[in-house]
Formats: structure tokens, C-alpha cells, sequence
């Protein structure tokens, strides 16, 4: 049985609110720890039938930046139940509902924008 070991490093400015993210996998190829300014964990405790999340992001994020982020973590979920579930019926409803967030999002930027 082969092991693997992903550390999430947060670094926390004086009001405990990230700065910065970095992760390393004991397989990956990446030889240095790599940055990222969000990071979405999510586990499922099958005994007591509950999601666990740990949910972060730096205070440098910008808001278009967490909408790509919501919008490609929501299509890479519905891949996921697809492979899990092979209910494409579900997985084209989450997809649907991927592209209408982004689309809503989109248009609210842009009516901010011309004012």
C-alpha cells in the first residue's frame, strides 16, 4: 500500500485572516511547495453522515477570481458525481446551474462596471 501526504501551509496576518496558501503532495512531481489563494476542503464523516469543510482564501482574492474559482470548482464536482454516480441527468443540472452562476455573475459586472 503506497502513502501520500498533502500539507496545506496558511500563513496569518495579525488578525488571523490568510495571507497566504501553499500545499505540497508527497507524489506529486512538483519539487517546491505551490501557492494558491483559495483552497476548498471538503470530507465526508460516513458515520455521522456529514461534510466536513474547511473553506480559505487570502485577503488579496479578488472577487472575479472567486467566481472563476467557484465556477470550476461547481463543473469539477458535477465531473466527479458523474464518475461516482454515472447520473448525467444530475451532473447536466449541476453543469446548467455552473453556467447559469457564472452568467449571472458576468452580468452583474458588467452593469457595475458602466455605472
Amino acid at each position: 500500500m503506497e502513502k501520500s501526504t498533502i500539507t496545506v501551509d496558511v500563513i496569518l496576518d495579525e488578525n488571523k485572516i490568510p495571507e497566504q496558501i501553499s500545499w505540497k503532495a508527497s507524489n506529486s512531481s512538483a519539487e517546491n511547495k505551490q501557492f494558491a489563494k483559495a483552497v476548498l476542503l471538503a470530507l465526508w464523516d460516513g458515520a455521522e453522515k456529514t461534510a466536513l469543510r474547511i473553506d480559505l482564501w487570502t485577503k488579496d482574492m479578488m472577487v472575479d477570481e472567486m467566481s472563476d474559482f467557484y465556477y470550476q470548482t461547481f463543473m469539477g464536482m458535477a465531473d466527479t458525481y458523474g464518475r461516482a454516480t454515472n447520473n448525467q441527468e444530475m451532473v447536466n443540472d449541476l453543469k446548467n446551474f455552473a453556467k447559469s452562476f457564472y452568467d449571472k455573475f458576468r452580468d452583474q459586472q458588467l452593469k457595475e462596471n458602466k455605472l
